[in-house]
């Protein structure tokens, strides 16, 4: 097929339009891409609104289908739910045109980028895994992004002009999945711990102490900021990282190991998700300074009797429960 040589002329398509797709938007717009192109599964439901203002504020226009998207871009970036990895790829592969790109930005187990990949190159396009190795709100569209996959060193020019700040991980799919998959199981293992070990600590009364503690173990980490920060980036994105948490545990699994870790953190994740759904943590989105205040309202969904009687705690199966009471 005939694509411009220049990655600037280009039409690409962003499957997903939620925060991620929304600031890919914004940036290749500003980069000077005219033809972005949008698709999301909330388009014809009670949430599409926001989607249509976003798309008319920054230009960008919206498909109707996966199929409609995938036939009209020269690149298709795919940045849904880790869940929906595979079922992308099915979706838009019969519609690609012959030669397309398409980056899978999804946080993804190896084996399904590897399933992802041989959908889409049976499909005639061009496959090549992305895995996001930190937050994108900070650096937007220059995210540290590892590729993977046999095409991916010949993308990497084409997407460094596009703006992304990518480099190639191995020529081999799975490696960089890999990658991001281990490194999530720290660090959303973290923000499970943090949120269980504080709040379990401010029901007892003794978070001034495990803080003090944790900051002489580890002094070059700022606890009451860092516990902040926790605490709001689960309560406003625990679904997305308990998927993403799945997605991890089964990234150990195909190497043989039981993924108690990664298993428990999904489940934490998805359990303050739940509450927040339910509107029982306040505005998820608002600013978080002071993770006690959050730490107060898990606690008193936890035990009903919360502000704290020293003689009852609450046990593992409440702390645990897939639906909290209160």
């Amino acid at each position: 097929m005939n694509r411009p040589a220049n990655p600037l002329q280009w039409t690409i398509g962003l499957v997903g339009y939620g925060e991620v797709g929304r600031i890919l938007a914004e940036d290749l717009r500003a980069r000077g891409v005219n033809n972005v192109l949008a698709y999301d599964i909330k388009q014809g439901g009670p949430d599409e609104a926001p989607l249509r203002e976003h798309a008319a504020q920054f230009g960008v226009r919206l498909a109707a289908s996966h199929a409609q998207l995938a036939a009209a871009s020269d690149l298709v970036l795919s940045a849904v739910t880790a869940s929906q990895a595979v079922p992308v790829a099915e979706a838009c592969a019969p519609a690609l045109r012959s030669g397309a790109w398409f980056l899978d930005f999804n946080s993804a187990s190896p084996g399904a980028k590897v399933r992802a990949g041989g959908i889409v190159v049976a499909a005639g396009g061009r496959y090549v895994e992305g895995a996001v190795m930190t937050s994108i709100p900070p650096y937007r569209i220059r995210v540290p992004l590892l590729l993977g996959g046999p095409d991916a060193a010949a993308l990497v020019p084409l997407l460094d002009a596009l703006g992304f700040d990518a480099k190639v991980a191995s020529a081999k799919l799975g490696v960089a999945s890999a990658t991001k998959m281990c490194r999530s199981v720290m660090i959303k293992g973290l923000e499970a711990m943090v949120i269980e070990s504080f709040a379990a600590a401010r029901a007892y009364g003794v978070e001034n102490e495990v803080l003090a503690s944790l900051a002489e173990t580890f002094p070059g980490i700022d606890w009451e900021k860092q516990g902040a920060y926790f605490f709001q980036r689960a309560i406003q994105h625990g679904r997305r990282r308990a998927e993403e948490m799945r997605e991890a545990a089964q990234t150990v699994r195909e190497a043989g190991l039981a993924p108690w870790s990664a298993a428990g953190t999904a489940e934490r994740q998805a359990w303050v998700a739940d509450i927040a759904d339910r509107g029982l943590l306040g505005d998820r989105n608002a600013p978080r300074k002071d993770w006690r205040a959050d730490a107060d309202r898990i606690l008193a969904v936890c035990t009903p009797s919360f502000p704290r009687t020293r003689e009852s705690t609450n046990t593992d199966k409440d702390a645990g429960s897939p639906l909290p009471r209160g």
